[in-house]
């Protein structure tokens, strides 16, 4: 007999805890045989068979130990198990949705929110207030994206990269939102102040809204992740007891995740209000200047990208259900978020297509091996027309 935590090697530590989701049994030849009961939590002992799920644990593969409930002076088993290594089977389809097809679309999402964050950073019309927002939302997004790329990878990461890489991931899409939520109080306060043409520069207020969304971003994160470690209770320590198959989980507990999600619920009623509040001001204005207009269609913007971040949030909250299919329709609603997200803000505006074919197509000296009969050195009408616009 051993005594101490199993050597997993690279594979992570998990803590299972004999209650109404988990059981453990120990077989007599020394495997340590694991219960997840997903339907239903009032089956006995003598009730357990074949047909429930359940995971056998080598010798040395696992460290069973008793624990005593404090709130009903119980004596329960405890385990800490190694992660089971995933099937590599190429006939399975749940591996190839899980271990090739999620990690393909989340570096393709990857792409597409780096793409949208380059063209508002590169192009100097770009650059202003609203475009330094997006660009930073995209930022987030990457990040995000990222982290949770490392998160399906349970079985090659340590306990403690895992769950950095949930904290990245809850902080960035936090940070995503907070900013979201400052674009649609930007618009709504301009639209709102009589007089528009304010002295402050573009610059100063990105810091100033730099200041208290990173400010709030933090206060928040270093709160959720205090709760995490000095607040949540063992038994809901660990999400992936929502999941039989414990592939895709996280380490932290729903004290954390819910500091995490809460202040995100409360910028989508924000987002709400700063929508039907503008597009009342919008309802009673009779006409409308060069900065209303630009700001109206940064409104509409606003509105498309609040709808599609909201729905893939809530798609990443459904994906912890006990449910396969619901996290197969994350993971094309994940994609399906990056993709949506870079035409809203790209794509489907004029302006940017214009200014993109004027970087890449009038600038670049390739185009003149296919118009060698055609000058650059001047603007044509159209483009003076949009620098006269500006």
């Amino acid at each position: 007999m051993h005594i101490g935590v199993p050597g997993c090697g690279p594979r992570q530590h998990w803590s299972v805890y004999h209650d109404r989701w988990d059981r453990l049994l120990l077989l007599p030849d020394g495997r340590l045989r694991h219960y997840t009961i997903s339907d239903s939590g009032h089956a006995d002992e003598e009730d357990l068979s074949e047909n429930h799920h359940f995971h056998d644990y080598k010798p040395g593969f696992y460290c069973l130990d008793k624990k005593l409930e404090t709130d009903t002076n119980e004596i329960t088993q405890f385990a800490i198990v190694c992660a089971p290594k995933i099937s590599s089977g190429w006939k399975d389809t749940d591996f190839i949705l899980r271990k090739i097809v999620d990690p393909v679309f989340h570096a393709i999402a990857i792409i597409c929110y780096t793409a949208v964050a380059i063209i508002h950073f590169v192009l100097p019309q770009l650059r202003d207030l609203v475009g330094n927002i997006i660009t930073t939302i995209s930022i987030c997004m990457v990040v995000m994206q990222s982290a949770d790329l490392v998160r399906i990878f349970t079985e090659l990461s340590s306990p403690l990269g895992f769950l950095i890489a949930d904290i990245i991931m809850f902080i960035s899409l936090l940070g995503a939102f907070f900013w979201l939520n400052s674009l649609g109080f930007y618009i709504w306060k301009t639209f709102r102040s009589r007089n528009v043409f304010l002295r402050i520069t573009d610059g100063k207020k990105y810091c100033y809204y730099s200041y208290f969304v990173w400010s709030s971003t933090v206060a928040m994160s270093v709160l959720a992740i205090f709760s995490h470690f000095m607040l949540d209770t063992p038994n809901s320590n660990s999400i992936h007891k929502l999941q039989p198959n414990m592939v895709q989980g996280t380490a932290f507990g729903w004290l954390g995740i819910a500091v995490f999600f809460c202040p995100i619920a409360f910028t989508v009623f924000g987002n709400i209000y700063y929508y039907v509040a503008t597009l009342n001001i919008l309802s009673q204005m009779s006409t409308y200047g060069r900065i209303h207009h630009k700001l109206k269609l940064c409104f509409e913007n606003f509105l498309k990208l609040s709808i599609v971040m909201t729905i893939g949030w809530l798609f990443l909250l459904f994906s912890w259900l006990p449910y396969k299919g619901i996290y197969y329709v994350y993971i094309v609603m994940n994609l399906l978020e990056a993709i949506l997200v870079l035409y809203v803000s790209v794509l489907c505006q004029l302006k940017v297509r214009f200014l993109l074919k004027k970087a890449c197509c009038y600038e670049n000296c390739f185009c003149s091996l296919f118009r060698p009969d055609q000058t650059t050195d001047g603007p044509e009408w159209g483009e003076e027309m949009m620098a006269m616009n500006r």
